[in-house]
């Protein structure tokens, strides 16, 4: 089993939401997760935003998930550096027991993104940055140019984002 995992908070409130899929061109998932939080703290300036990774692992453990891969909505490292994100983070905190795969559709900020982390999933559009742990760059690009979709991002992806926002039920 893989999971897709998106966060969105509004206001002081937040959703956690995964998607289940078992295969890296599926159309549909094969269960989907949701978990609302009441209240988020803001992050104290100029530090990593971490808001999501406790509610990511609580969503996890309450469902006893326990995926081979997990594609995440973001960074797994930040820069080409490879300086920890919200990804390398949740890798951390899951001891290594999965791979984190971070797809961004923005480049590095303060830093030229390198071609070696870009995948263009359709032409005439912009890449999405991928980053990971726990897997080879260039296993982590194929298996997000094989996911499905007719647009830059999977559809998996966007049924993720869709049910943290809270437009579609899990």
């Amino acid at each position: 089993m893989k999971l897709v995992l998106d966060f969105h908070i509004e206001g002081e409130a937040a959703r956690v939401a995964a998607v289940a899929f078992d295969d890296w061109g599926a159309v549909e998932g094969t269960k989907n997760y949701s978990l609302a939080i009441g209240h988020v703290e803001k992050p104290a300036k100029g530090e990593l935003d971490l808001r999501a990774l406790p509610w990511l692992v609580q969503l996890m453990d309450a469902n006893r998930l326990e995926p081979e891969a997990i594609v995440l909505d973001g960074f797994v490292h930040l820069d080409p550096l490879e300086t920890p994100g919200l990804g390398r983070r949740l890798h951390d905190t899951l001891n290594g027991r999965c791979a984190v795969i971070g797809v961004s559709k923005s480049l590095f900020k303060g830093t030229e993104t390198p071609d070696q982390f870009c995948v263009f999933r359709e032409e005439e559009t912009a890449p999405l940055v991928i980053t990971c742990a726990g897997i080879d760059l260039g296993a982590a690009k194929a298996r997000i140019r094989t996911m499905h979709g007719r647009k830059r991002l999977p559809t998996l992806m966007k049924l993720a984002a869709r049910i943290a926002k809270g437009s579609v039920d899990a």
